[in-house]
């Protein structure tokens, strides 16, 4: 039986959790780096009987499914994963399951990118490095005003957060009521006033056809010049050739990116020499707690699966 645990970038997926357990008959195959192009991928993981997915760094379609002949359990990360197709594993007799979450990492990386640009961290940090010093003057969370994309799990966190450093908090999506929105510590605003006013907006929103392209260059053409817009969400829901259209012609303070079209991002992307961008590599989810629950749950899942005991499966 073989084992594969897929995109461990940090290579911790054996010292978080204890795979001691598997039985003697199982080899365990853990890849650091990431295969993008799909008949590469099928060809590694063609004799894996098991493979492990951390989120949705590696996309599992059908027409990948369809090609893995030994395979038998997909285990995936957190909650949900909508890079794998469960009907089409499904129809192949291969089962899919997942692990808990511990749901918090994302909305406080969503606070630690606000403050980085409301204080200019990079800049005052790299003007230390250069012996420097005070490069530039930020400013207070403190009575500035929150747009919050979304209000759901992790924009109702980052809504709490925001609230406790003294911020205004306004929300806005497609279905959110004035009650809900007060229940989270926010107040229900029209999608254009909350661009217009919010002096950062932050995007929690989840990706659909209807948030695809939800934050263009009309929103973002709202905002004001010395506002901010954090994205730890999904790359499609924020137009980024708008947004840095905004940054280079200075229409925009600044913006911090956790998520991109392509993961990881390429070297040579353009975005990694735009002023003001604060990149990060899809980060939100990715900590040491946050990893102590997805790994010792994905052992747990392979065995049971191996042993025939109930497992967290995943409807289609």
């Amino acid at each position: 039986m073989k084992i594969a645990v897929l995109d461990d970038f940090q290579n911790v997926s054996r010292q978080i959790a204890d795979w001691s357990g598997l039985p003697a008959n199982c080899a365990l195959t853990v890849f650091n780096d990431h295969v993008a192009d799909e008949d590469k991928l099928v060809e590694r993981l063609q004799s894996f009987d098991i493979v492990c997915v951390m989120r949705e760094r590696t996309p599992l379609p059908k027409r990948v499914i369809d090609r893995l002949p030994d395979l038998k359990l997909i285990v995936s990360t957190g909650h949900r994963n909508a890079s794998i197709d469960v009907a089409a594993a499904n129809a192949r007799g291969v089962t899919v399951c997942n692990t808990n979450t511990p749901g918090r990492a994302t909305a406080e990386l969503a606070m630690a990118l606000l403050l980085a640009l409301f204080r200019k961290l990079p800049a005052q940090m790299e003007e230390m490095r250069k012996g420097g010093w005070q490069a530039e003057l930020g400013r207070d969370l403190g009575g500035a005003t929150l747009g919050i994309l979304g209000l759901g799990r992790l924009g109702t966190q980052v809504a709490k957060h925001a609230n406790s450093f003294g911020m205004e908090v306004i929300a806005w999506s497609q279905n959110l009521t004035a009650e809900r929105a007060a229940e989270a510590g926010a107040r229900l605003v029209a999608k254009e006033q909350l661009f217009r006013t919010a002096d950062a907006v932050t995007v929690h929103l989840k990706l659909s056809e209807r948030t695809i392209g939800i934050v263009g260059a009309e929103e973002i053409a709202l905002m004001k010049p010395d506002a901010c817009l954090v994205n730890t969400s999904r790359a499609p829901i924020v137009d980024y050739d708008a947004l840095v259209a905004a940054l280079r012609e200075e229409r925009l303070a600044g913006a911090a990116l956790d998520v991109f079209d392509i993961e990881p991002l390429p070297a040579d992307s353009p975005l990694r020499g735009v002023p003001n961008l604060l990149l990060t590599p899809h980060i939100g989810y990715s900590t040491r707690d946050t990893y102590a629950v997805f790994y010792p749950e994905t052992v747990e899942a392979v065995l049971a699966f191996l042993s025939g005991k109930p497992i967290r499966v995943v409807e289609p």
